[in-house]
Protein backbone atom coordinates (compact mmCIF):
# COMPACT_ATOMS: atom_id res chain seq x y z
CA UNK A 1 0.00 0.00 0.00
CA UNK A 2 0.85 3.60 -0.31
CA UNK A 3 3.02 5.85 2.55
CA UNK A 4 -0.02 7.05 4.23
CA UNK A 5 -3.21 4.88 2.86
CA UNK A 6 -3.36 1.44 3.95
CA UNK A 7 -6.01 -0.78 3.29
CA UNK A 8 -8.33 0.96 5.03
CA UNK A 9 -7.25 4.68 4.85
CA UNK A 10 -5.16 6.78 6.90
CA UNK A 11 -4.29 5.05 10.24
CA UNK A 12 -2.29 6.01 13.47
CA UNK A 13 -2.16 6.23 16.99
CA UNK A 14 -3.72 10.01 17.17
CA UNK A 15 -1.97 13.05 18.21
CA UNK A 16 1.72 11.38 17.41
CA UNK A 17 1.39 9.65 14.19
CA UNK A 18 -1.72 10.80 13.17
CA UNK A 19 -1.51 14.70 13.78
CA UNK A 20 -3.28 17.72 13.47
CA UNK A 21 -1.02 18.82 10.99
CA UNK A 22 -1.22 15.64 8.53
CA UNK A 23 -5.02 15.92 9.14
CA UNK A 24 -5.73 19.11 7.68
CA UNK A 25 -3.36 18.37 4.96
CA UNK A 26 -5.15 15.34 4.09
CA UNK A 27 -8.44 17.65 4.45
CA UNK A 28 -6.78 19.78 1.47
CA UNK A 29 -5.20 17.63 -0.68
CA UNK A 30 -8.14 15.65 -0.87
CA UNK A 31 -10.22 18.72 -1.93
CA UNK A 32 -7.73 19.42 -4.86
CA UNK A 33 -7.70 16.20 -5.90
CA UNK A 34 -11.64 14.81 -5.55
CA UNK A 35 -13.18 18.11 -7.16
CA UNK A 36 -12.94 19.23 -10.46
CA UNK A 37 -12.76 23.16 -10.18
CA UNK A 38 -16.12 23.92 -11.71
CA UNK A 39 -17.71 25.47 -8.60
CA UNK A 40 -15.31 27.13 -5.76
CA UNK A 41 -17.22 25.60 -3.23
CA UNK A 42 -17.50 21.74 -2.75
CA UNK A 43 -19.23 19.82 -0.38
CA UNK A 44 -17.62 17.39 2.04
CA UNK A 45 -19.78 15.62 4.90
CA UNK A 46 -17.37 14.52 7.98
CA UNK A 47 -18.62 11.60 10.14
CA UNK A 48 -17.13 10.04 13.16
CA UNK A 49 -16.62 7.65 15.78
CA UNK A 50 -16.64 7.74 19.17
CA UNK A 51 -13.29 8.05 20.31
CA UNK A 52 -11.91 11.01 22.30
CA UNK A 53 -9.46 12.18 19.40
CA UNK A 54 -12.05 11.83 16.82
CA UNK A 55 -13.40 15.57 17.68
CA UNK A 56 -9.62 17.19 17.26
CA UNK A 57 -9.20 15.58 13.81
CA UNK A 58 -12.75 16.57 12.95
CA UNK A 59 -12.00 20.36 13.45
CA UNK A 60 -8.59 19.70 11.83
CA UNK A 61 -9.73 18.33 8.62
CA UNK A 62 -12.86 20.77 8.53
CA UNK A 63 -10.12 23.67 9.15
CA UNK A 64 -8.22 21.50 5.88
CA UNK A 65 -10.73 21.58 3.93
CA UNK A 66 -11.95 25.29 4.67
CA UNK A 67 -8.22 26.65 4.00
CA UNK A 68 -8.78 25.59 -0.06
CA UNK A 69 -12.48 26.58 -0.03
CA UNK A 70 -14.50 23.42 0.47
CA UNK A 71 -17.87 23.73 2.91
CA UNK A 72 -18.08 21.17 5.16
CA UNK A 73 -21.48 19.14 6.71
CA UNK A 74 -20.45 17.67 9.38
CA UNK A 75 -22.76 14.35 11.13
CA UNK A 76 -21.61 13.70 14.00
CA UNK A 77 -20.79 10.66 15.57
CA UNK A 78 -22.47 8.35 13.12
CA UNK A 79 -21.28 4.71 11.37
CA UNK A 80 -18.98 4.78 8.49
CA UNK A 81 -21.40 3.13 5.77
CA UNK A 82 -23.83 5.86 6.73
CA UNK A 83 -21.52 8.62 5.72
CA UNK A 84 -21.18 6.61 2.01
CA UNK A 85 -24.96 6.29 1.77
CA UNK A 86 -25.45 10.05 3.00
CA UNK A 87 -23.07 11.45 -0.28
CA UNK A 88 -25.55 10.60 -2.86
CA UNK A 89 -28.43 11.74 -0.80
CA UNK A 90 -27.14 14.90 -0.27
CA UNK A 91 -25.65 15.46 -3.18
CA UNK A 92 -22.39 16.03 -2.17
CA UNK A 93 -18.76 16.08 -3.42
CA UNK A 94 -17.15 13.83 -0.98
CA UNK A 95 -17.26 12.37 2.31
CA UNK A 96 -14.64 11.63 5.02
CA UNK A 97 -15.02 8.87 7.75
CA UNK A 98 -12.64 9.55 11.53
CA UNK A 99 -12.45 6.11 12.67
CA UNK A 100 -9.67 3.38 13.25
CA UNK A 101 -12.64 0.60 13.13
CA UNK A 102 -11.70 -2.11 15.61
CA UNK A 103 -8.72 -0.78 16.67
CA UNK A 104 -8.08 0.05 20.30
CA UNK A 105 -8.77 3.88 21.29
CA UNK A 106 -5.49 5.43 21.13
CA UNK A 107 -5.69 4.56 17.57
CA UNK A 108 -7.30 7.02 14.65
CA UNK A 109 -8.17 7.25 10.91
CA UNK A 110 -9.38 8.76 7.82
CA UNK A 111 -11.56 6.67 5.49
CA UNK A 112 -12.37 9.11 1.88
CA UNK A 113 -15.29 8.70 0.22
CA UNK A 114 -15.64 9.82 -3.40
CA UNK A 115 -18.51 11.68 -4.66
CA UNK A 116 -20.19 7.96 -5.88
CA UNK A 117 -20.02 6.76 -2.57
CA UNK A 118 -17.35 4.17 -3.05
CA UNK A 119 -13.60 4.36 -1.58
CA UNK A 120 -11.01 5.70 -3.11
CA UNK A 121 -8.68 3.70 -5.61
CA UNK A 122 -5.19 3.17 -5.21
CA UNK A 123 -4.84 6.57 -8.08
CA UNK A 124 -6.69 8.71 -6.03
CA UNK A 125 -5.01 8.10 -2.76
CA UNK A 126 -1.51 8.47 -4.06
CA UNK A 127 -2.16 11.78 -5.95
CA UNK A 128 -3.52 12.80 -2.11
CA UNK A 129 0.04 11.36 -0.89
CA UNK A 130 2.16 13.20 -3.50
CA UNK A 131 0.36 16.44 -2.47
CA UNK A 132 0.83 15.93 1.10
CA UNK A 133 4.26 14.34 1.69
CA UNK A 134 6.20 15.36 -1.83
CA UNK A 135 4.28 18.86 -2.14
CA UNK A 136 3.74 18.21 -5.74
CA UNK A 137 1.37 21.07 -5.52
CA UNK A 138 1.11 24.21 -3.41
CA UNK A 139 -2.09 24.40 -1.55
CA UNK A 140 -4.18 27.33 -2.79
CA UNK A 141 -5.15 30.35 -0.32
CA UNK A 142 -8.29 31.73 -1.07
CA UNK A 143 -9.46 34.61 1.10
CA UNK A 144 -13.08 36.69 1.32
CA UNK A 145 -16.08 34.69 0.08
CA UNK A 146 -13.17 32.30 -1.52
CA UNK A 147 -12.83 30.80 2.17
CA UNK A 148 -15.06 27.53 2.48
CA UNK A 149 -17.55 27.07 5.75
CA UNK A 150 -19.02 24.57 8.10
CA UNK A 151 -22.49 23.37 8.60
CA UNK A 152 -24.10 21.10 10.71
CA UNK A 153 -27.00 17.86 9.83
CA UNK A 154 -29.17 17.87 12.09
CA UNK A 155 -31.62 14.57 10.70
CA UNK A 156 -28.25 12.58 9.43
CA UNK A 157 -29.08 9.36 11.63
CA UNK A 158 -33.01 9.47 10.71
CA UNK A 159 -31.93 9.64 6.94
CA UNK A 160 -29.86 6.51 7.16
CA UNK A 161 -32.01 4.86 8.89
CA UNK A 162 -34.93 5.07 6.96
CA UNK A 163 -32.16 3.75 4.22
CA UNK A 164 -32.02 0.55 6.16
CA UNK A 165 -35.79 0.10 6.65
CA UNK A 166 -36.34 0.50 3.34
CA UNK A 167 -34.16 -2.44 2.58
CA UNK A 168 -35.42 -5.11 4.72
CA UNK A 169 -38.44 -7.24 3.08
CA UNK A 170 -39.17 -8.82 5.90
CA UNK A 171 -39.90 -7.09 10.01
CA UNK A 172 -38.32 -8.87 12.87
CA UNK A 173 -41.63 -8.87 14.92
CA UNK A 174 -40.79 -11.44 17.75
CA UNK A 175 -37.13 -11.72 17.48
CA UNK A 176 -35.22 -11.04 20.75
CA UNK A 177 -32.05 -9.99 20.32
CA UNK A 178 -29.11 -8.49 21.83
CA UNK A 179 -26.84 -5.82 19.99
CA UNK A 180 -22.96 -5.29 21.18
CA UNK A 181 -22.38 -1.44 19.94
CA UNK A 182 -18.73 -1.77 20.85
CA UNK A 183 -19.10 1.48 22.74
CA UNK A 184 -19.06 3.00 19.18
CA UNK A 185 -20.83 4.71 16.63
CA UNK A 186 -23.59 1.78 16.27
CA UNK A 187 -24.83 3.11 19.94
CA UNK A 188 -26.21 6.19 17.79
CA UNK A 189 -28.52 4.03 15.46
CA UNK A 190 -28.93 0.40 16.25
CA UNK A 191 -31.24 0.24 19.34
CA UNK A 192 -33.65 2.65 17.48
CA UNK A 193 -33.43 0.60 14.06
CA UNK A 194 -34.26 -2.47 14.99
CA UNK A 195 -36.73 -1.82 17.50
CA UNK A 196 -38.66 0.21 14.86
CA UNK A 197 -37.88 -2.86 12.64
CA UNK A 198 -39.92 -4.91 15.30
CA UNK A 199 -37.29 -6.78 17.27
CA UNK A 200 -36.84 -6.86 21.20
CA UNK A 201 -33.79 -5.28 22.01
CA UNK A 202 -30.92 -5.61 24.56
CA UNK A 203 -28.53 -3.71 24.79
CA UNK A 204 -24.59 -4.07 25.28
CA UNK A 205 -21.71 -1.20 25.59
CA UNK A 206 -23.52 1.24 23.93
CA UNK A 207 -22.55 4.09 26.72
CA UNK A 208 -18.63 5.38 24.67
CA UNK A 209 -16.86 7.73 27.02
CA UNK A 210 -14.39 8.89 24.78
CA UNK A 211 -11.82 5.35 25.53
CA UNK A 212 -13.80 2.28 25.82
CA UNK A 213 -14.78 1.73 21.69
CA UNK A 214 -13.71 -1.59 21.43
CA UNK A 215 -12.39 -1.85 25.13
CA UNK A 216 -13.07 -6.13 25.31
CA UNK A 217 -16.32 -5.85 23.33
CA UNK A 218 -17.83 -5.51 19.66
CA UNK A 219 -16.84 -7.81 16.90
CA UNK A 220 -13.28 -8.29 18.44
CA UNK A 221 -14.11 -9.47 21.61
CA UNK A 222 -17.28 -11.63 21.49
CA UNK A 223 -17.12 -13.41 24.52
CA UNK A 224 -19.80 -11.04 26.86
CA UNK A 225 -21.81 -10.89 24.23
CA UNK A 226 -21.82 -14.91 23.64
CA UNK A 227 -22.53 -15.18 27.19
CA UNK A 228 -25.46 -12.84 27.67
CA UNK A 229 -27.33 -14.51 24.41
CA UNK A 230 -26.66 -17.65 26.49
CA UNK A 231 -27.86 -16.75 29.66
CA UNK A 232 -30.85 -14.51 28.28
CA UNK A 233 -32.13 -16.99 26.47
CA UNK A 234 -32.12 -14.77 23.19
CA UNK A 235 -32.63 -15.37 19.36
CA UNK A 236 -29.33 -13.95 18.58
CA UNK A 237 -26.66 -11.14 19.02
CA UNK A 238 -25.23 -8.87 17.04
CA UNK A 239 -21.55 -7.74 17.40
CA UNK A 240 -20.22 -4.56 15.40
CA UNK A 241 -17.03 -2.87 15.51
CA UNK A 242 -16.24 0.92 16.33
CA UNK A 243 -17.59 2.40 13.41
CA UNK A 244 -20.33 -0.41 12.49
CA UNK A 245 -19.29 -1.12 8.87
CA UNK A 246 -19.13 -4.41 9.97
CA UNK A 247 -20.99 -7.07 11.96
CA UNK A 248 -20.49 -10.66 13.45
CA UNK A 249 -23.21 -12.63 14.92
CA UNK A 250 -24.21 -15.13 17.76
CA UNK A 251 -26.75 -18.16 17.59
CA UNK A 252 -29.23 -18.50 20.44
CA UNK A 253 -26.78 -21.16 22.09
CA UNK A 254 -24.00 -18.70 21.73
CA UNK A 255 -22.21 -19.57 19.40
CA UNK A 256 -20.40 -17.77 17.24
CA UNK A 257 -21.30 -17.29 13.73
CA UNK A 258 -18.63 -15.34 11.54
CA UNK A 259 -18.55 -13.35 8.24
CA UNK A 260 -18.31 -16.69 6.53
CA UNK A 261 -21.30 -18.13 7.89
CA UNK A 262 -23.57 -15.13 7.14
CA UNK A 263 -22.45 -14.52 3.76
CA UNK A 264 -23.35 -18.53 3.52
CA UNK A 265 -26.66 -17.53 4.69
CA UNK A 266 -27.77 -14.57 2.73
CA UNK A 267 -25.95 -15.73 -0.06
CA UNK A 268 -28.32 -19.09 -0.13
CA UNK A 269 -31.12 -16.69 0.61
CA UNK A 270 -30.44 -14.34 -2.30
CA UNK A 271 -29.95 -17.23 -4.54
CA UNK A 272 -33.55 -18.93 -3.63
CA UNK A 273 -35.22 -15.67 -4.38
CA UNK A 274 -33.38 -14.61 -8.02
CA UNK A 275 -31.69 -11.74 -6.54
CA UNK A 276 -28.06 -13.09 -6.72
CA UNK A 277 -26.14 -11.78 -9.79
CA UNK A 278 -24.37 -14.38 -12.12
CA UNK A 279 -24.77 -16.48 -9.15
CA UNK A 280 -21.12 -15.24 -7.35
CA UNK A 281 -20.05 -14.41 -3.97
CA UNK A 282 -17.23 -12.30 -3.78
CA UNK A 283 -14.82 -13.47 -1.05
CA UNK A 284 -11.20 -12.72 -0.04
CA UNK A 285 -8.16 -15.19 0.07
CA UNK A 286 -8.97 -15.38 4.03
CA UNK A 287 -12.77 -17.12 3.10
CA UNK A 288 -12.51 -20.76 5.07
CA UNK A 289 -12.57 -23.08 3.04
CA UNK A 290 -15.50 -24.88 3.86
CA UNK A 291 -17.64 -21.62 2.78
CA UNK A 292 -15.33 -22.35 -1.02
CA UNK A 293 -17.03 -25.43 -0.70
CA UNK A 294 -20.41 -24.47 0.34
CA UNK A 295 -20.48 -21.75 -2.73
CA UNK A 296 -19.32 -24.52 -5.28
CA UNK A 297 -21.70 -27.42 -4.24
CA UNK A 298 -24.47 -25.32 -4.26
CA UNK A 299 -24.15 -23.91 -7.83
CA UNK A 300 -22.41 -20.79 -6.92
CA UNK A 301 -19.30 -18.93 -8.35
CA UNK A 302 -16.69 -18.21 -5.66
CA UNK A 303 -14.54 -15.33 -6.81
CA UNK A 304 -11.33 -14.71 -4.54
CA UNK A 305 -9.52 -11.17 -3.64
CA UNK A 306 -6.76 -9.88 -1.94
CA UNK A 307 -7.75 -9.29 1.98
CA UNK A 308 -9.39 -6.27 2.27
CA UNK A 309 -13.25 -5.08 1.28
CA UNK A 310 -11.93 -2.21 -0.80
CA UNK A 311 -10.78 -4.97 -3.12
CA UNK A 312 -13.89 -7.18 -2.63
CA UNK A 313 -15.91 -4.40 -3.88
CA UNK A 314 -13.37 -2.95 -6.86
CA UNK A 315 -14.25 -6.45 -8.03
CA UNK A 316 -17.67 -6.94 -7.47
CA UNK A 317 -17.89 -3.57 -9.71
CA UNK A 318 -15.83 -4.74 -12.43
CA UNK A 319 -17.78 -8.01 -12.98
CA UNK A 320 -21.50 -6.72 -12.14
CA UNK A 321 -21.62 -8.89 -8.82
CA UNK A 322 -23.67 -7.77 -5.91
CA UNK A 323 -22.93 -9.37 -2.91
CA UNK A 324 -19.42 -10.22 -1.50
CA UNK A 325 -17.82 -9.81 1.85
CA UNK A 326 -15.01 -11.08 4.75
CA UNK A 327 -14.72 -13.33 7.48
CA UNK A 328 -14.02 -10.32 9.51
CA UNK A 329 -17.68 -9.26 8.87
CA UNK A 330 -17.50 -6.90 6.23
CA UNK A 331 -20.77 -8.27 3.95
CA UNK A 332 -21.51 -5.53 1.06
CA UNK A 333 -24.88 -5.35 -0.71
CA UNK A 334 -23.78 -3.56 -3.52
CA UNK A 335 -28.28 -3.33 -4.70
CA UNK A 336 -28.27 -1.29 -1.15
CA UNK A 337 -24.91 0.10 -0.52
CA UNK A 338 -21.73 0.81 -1.53
CA UNK A 339 -19.66 -0.43 1.05
CA UNK A 340 -19.51 -2.83 4.19
CA UNK A 341 -22.63 -2.28 6.53
CA UNK A 342 -22.59 -4.12 10.00
CA UNK A 343 -26.87 -2.68 10.41
CA UNK A 344 -27.46 -3.30 6.82
CA UNK A 345 -26.24 -6.69 7.10
CA UNK A 346 -27.74 -7.65 10.56
CA UNK A 347 -31.15 -6.27 9.15
CA UNK A 348 -30.99 -8.89 6.38
CA UNK A 349 -29.74 -11.76 8.36
CA UNK A 350 -31.88 -11.46 11.03
CA UNK A 351 -34.71 -10.59 8.51
CA UNK A 352 -34.25 -14.49 6.68
CA UNK A 353 -34.69 -15.41 10.73
CA UNK A 354 -37.28 -14.30 11.05
CA UNK A 355 -39.06 -14.84 7.56
CA UNK A 356 -38.06 -18.70 7.82
CA UNK A 357 -39.18 -18.59 11.56
CA UNK A 358 -36.10 -20.83 12.02
CA UNK A 359 -32.98 -20.74 15.00
CA UNK A 360 -29.63 -19.61 13.91
CA UNK A 361 -28.20 -22.55 14.75
CA UNK A 362 -30.25 -24.36 12.27
CA UNK A 363 -29.38 -21.86 9.71
CA UNK A 364 -25.68 -22.20 10.22
CA UNK A 365 -25.71 -25.62 9.10
CA UNK A 366 -25.87 -25.27 6.06
CA UNK A 367 -21.89 -24.69 5.80
CA UNK A 368 -18.85 -27.05 7.89
CA UNK A 369 -16.13 -24.81 8.37
CA UNK A 370 -12.81 -26.16 8.44
CA UNK A 371 -10.78 -25.38 11.28
CA UNK A 372 -8.85 -22.55 11.34
CA UNK A 373 -5.74 -21.08 13.13
CA UNK A 374 -4.49 -17.36 12.54
CA UNK A 375 -1.39 -16.01 14.41
CA UNK A 376 -0.64 -12.43 14.74
CA UNK A 377 3.13 -11.91 14.96
CA UNK A 378 4.28 -7.99 15.38
CA UNK A 379 7.23 -7.27 13.27
CA UNK A 380 9.06 -4.06 12.80
CA UNK A 381 8.49 -1.95 9.68
CA UNK A 382 11.38 -3.36 7.82
CA UNK A 383 10.42 -6.49 8.49
CA UNK A 384 7.02 -6.53 7.14
CA UNK A 385 8.96 -5.09 3.86
CA UNK A 386 11.81 -8.05 3.85
CA UNK A 387 8.77 -10.54 4.57
CA UNK A 388 8.78 -10.58 0.67
CA UNK A 389 12.24 -12.15 0.07
CA UNK A 390 13.14 -13.63 3.31
CA UNK A 391 14.13 -17.29 2.28
CA UNK A 392 13.83 -18.69 5.65
CA UNK A 393 9.95 -17.26 5.88
CA UNK A 394 9.39 -18.82 2.71
CA UNK A 395 11.03 -22.09 3.24
CA UNK A 396 8.74 -22.74 6.37
CA UNK A 397 5.68 -21.75 4.83
CA UNK A 398 6.44 -23.93 1.87
CA UNK A 399 6.98 -27.16 3.87
CA UNK A 400 3.98 -26.44 6.05
CA UNK A 401 1.95 -26.04 2.74
CA UNK A 402 3.57 -29.73 1.66
CA UNK A 403 2.48 -31.31 4.53
CA UNK A 404 -1.04 -30.12 4.26
CA UNK A 405 -1.10 -31.37 0.78
CA UNK A 406 -4.85 -30.49 -0.67
CA UNK A 407 -6.36 -30.87 2.56
CA UNK A 408 -5.33 -27.63 3.67
CA UNK A 409 -3.64 -24.18 2.89
CA UNK A 410 -1.41 -21.49 4.82
CA UNK A 411 -1.50 -18.12 3.91
CA UNK A 412 1.04 -15.59 5.31
CA UNK A 413 0.30 -11.72 4.82
CA UNK A 414 1.29 -8.84 5.97
CA UNK A 415 -1.75 -6.64 7.70
CA UNK A 416 -2.87 -3.53 6.26
CA UNK A 417 -3.81 -1.54 9.18
CA UNK A 418 -1.31 -3.06 11.61
CA UNK A 419 2.70 -3.71 12.14
CA UNK A 420 1.93 -7.24 12.05
CA UNK A 421 1.83 -10.37 10.12
CA UNK A 422 -0.64 -12.36 9.94
CA UNK A 423 -0.29 -16.61 9.78
CA UNK A 424 -3.55 -18.04 8.91
CA UNK A 425 -3.54 -22.30 8.32
CA UNK A 426 -6.35 -24.14 7.57
CA UNK A 427 -6.61 -27.91 7.94
CA UNK A 428 -8.68 -31.31 9.28
CA UNK A 429 -6.61 -31.37 12.98
CA UNK A 430 -6.80 -28.23 15.13
CA UNK A 431 -4.24 -29.72 17.03
CA UNK A 432 -2.17 -29.86 13.74
CA UNK A 433 -2.57 -26.78 12.18
CA UNK A 434 -1.75 -24.90 15.38
CA UNK A 435 1.43 -25.84 15.96
CA UNK A 436 2.20 -25.61 11.84
CA UNK A 437 1.08 -21.75 12.47
CA UNK A 438 3.15 -21.12 15.46
CA UNK A 439 6.17 -22.69 13.79
CA UNK A 440 6.33 -20.45 11.32
CA UNK A 441 5.41 -17.51 13.31
CA UNK A 442 8.17 -18.49 15.37
CA UNK A 443 10.66 -18.25 12.02
CA UNK A 444 9.12 -14.44 11.67
CA UNK A 445 9.99 -13.36 15.39
CA UNK A 446 13.38 -14.47 14.45
CA UNK A 447 13.52 -13.05 11.11
CA UNK A 448 11.85 -10.05 11.04
CA UNK A 449 10.57 -9.12 14.76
Amino acid sequence: MGRLFGTDGVRGVANSELTCEMAMNIGRAAAMVLTDGTHPHPTFLIGKDTRRSSDMLEHALAAGLCSVGANVVKLGVIPTPAVAYLIGKYKADAGIMISASHNPCEFNGIKIFSGDGYKLPDALEEQIEAIVLDHVQPYPCPVREGVGSVSVRENAHRDYMDHIKSTVPHPLHGLRIALDCANGAAATTAAELFRELGAECHLLFDQPDGVNINETCGSTHMEALKEYVREHGLDAGIAFDGDADRCLAVDEKGELVDGDFVMAICAADLKSRGKLEKNAVVGTVMSNLGFIRFCEENGMRFVATKVGDRYVLEEMRQESYNFGGEQSGHVIFLDYGTTGDGQLTAAQLLSILSRRQAHLSSLATLMARFPQVLVNVPVSAEGKLRFYTDPEVKKATQQVQEELGKSGRILVRPSGTEPLLRVMVEGQELSQIQAMADRVAEVIRERLA
